[in-house]
């Protein structure tokens, strides 16, 4: 009886027989043709199971729950996805919209909020239950039409920040009553904004312009300062390039107290002091850069591209701003996620239906996992992470 009573007493049991597992190197791969994902883990790099019926994960993006053992994926069609981990099944699921372009979680957690292409606007949901809490319409100008929403982030406070692609706008909805949202409304802050991002502290948002050079900038410590317009024509009197596929700001790279972000339509990264927001260097790369990621620690700096070089990563050492790498592990590079120490990179190759995944001192390929048309790539991380 004594022996019985320890070992229903001992947690380690459980553990040693596969029965508890904890969620901190767990993470998610988007397989964007069958509508499924794969749950992975990364202490011994391998998948753990599949979840199917996820609905259009054309363009799909993953957030966590703050104990990380929730996936919510947005997907392309609307679909806003909650996904149990470790029970590898769907918790719940709703069709919130006709087009959506990704989300966020709130500070605390109990949020999630989704940005839309149709109709134009960002939709709040109880993170537990999927219930609506809000539906903000992203309405602008004198006729009341509805602009695409992008570039959705959370911040502190409650707060989520948003770009309006149509109107050039960047709205900050405030939901810490949630009963009485509140929106703090930035105009004229250039032409298209495609992308944006909030720095790791929670203080500056960027949004990327598609229309225009250059990338709009607000102090969410100082919002009275109003939109500050950074790199004005870093590409003056150069032709743009055809744009074959839209860069990432969410995967910029912030190294010591510079920044790394792709530049549209040019086979360029712009280096950013980030003291003062000016541009201190260009790299020349080898196409067009789609995602410009830096390893936890800073050192490194990983690209990968679109067509027709989507086929290759460089690796840029930051010291010295030069490419010290070249990596081909096959066509369609989409997608790539450090883990969360840096000692290894996944990067998912849709045209060769796989993952692999390289040691980033040596560059040497540690495994591969099959899968279905891969895209992104998302760990559990990230469920501590503002923005992401």
């Amino acid at each position: 009886m004594r022996l019985l009573a320890a070992l229903l007493l001992c947690p380690c049991v459980a553990a040693a027989n596969g029965g508890a597992r904890g969620t901190g190197d767990l993470g998610v791969l988007i397989e964007r043709a069958s509508g499924s994902l794969q749950i992975v883990e990364t202490t011994h790099n391998t998948s753990l199971g599949r979840v199917e019926a996820l609905g259009d994960l054309s363009h799909a993006s993953v957030v966590y729950s703050r104990d990380a053992r929730y996936a919510y994926v947005f997907g392309r069609d609307g679909g806003l996805t909650k996904v149990d981990l470790l029970e590898k099944t769907i918790a719940a699921r709703r069709l919130q919209s006709g087009n959506s372009i990704g989300g966020a979680i709130s500070q605390d957690g109990r949020l999630v909020a989704v940005s839309n292409y149709e109709p134009g606007g960002v939709r709040v949901f109880d993170a537990d239950t999927l219930e609506p809490v809000a539906d903000i319409a992203a309405t602008w100008g004198d006729a009341g039409k509805r602009s695409k929403v992008i570039g959705l982030v959370d911040a502190p406070g409650q707060r989520f920040v948003f770009a309006l692609w149509d109107a050039g706008e960047i709205w900050v909805l405030d939901l810490s009553d949630r009963a009485r949202p509140k929106i703090d409304k930035y105009r004229g802050v250039g032409r298209n904004p495609y992308d944006a991002l909030i720095t790791g502290d929670g203080r500056y948002y960027l949004a990327g312009l598609f229309g225009e050079d250059g990338m709009a900038l607000l102090d969410l410590w100082n919002p009275q300062l109003g939109v500050r317009r950074i790199l004005p024509g870093y590409g003056r009197g150069e032709q743009k390039l055809p744009v074959y596929k839209m860069p990432h700001l969410e995967g910029w790279a912030v190294a010591g107290r510079h920044a790394f972000v792709p530049a549209v339509g040019r086979h360029e990264v712009l280096v950013i002091d980030l003291g003062d927001w000016r541009e201190v260097a260009r790299i020349a790369v080898a196409g067009q850069p789609v995602f410009v990621m830096a390893r936890p620690d800073g050192r490194q700096v990983w690209v990968n591209f679109a067509l027709p070089n989507n086929d290759r990563i460089q690796v840029i050492d930051t010291p010295s701003l030069a490419i010290v790498k070249e990596i081909r592990p096959g066509k369609g590079v989409l997608h790539m996620e450090f883990e969360p120490r840096g000692e290894e990179v996944w990067l998912s190759l849709r045209d060769e239906n796989r993952v692999e995944v390289y040691d980033t001192r040596t560059f040497e390929r540690r495994a591969a996992i099959p899968a279905q048309k891969p895209s992104g790539i998302f760990f559990t991380a990230r469920a501590h992470r503002i923005g992401l």
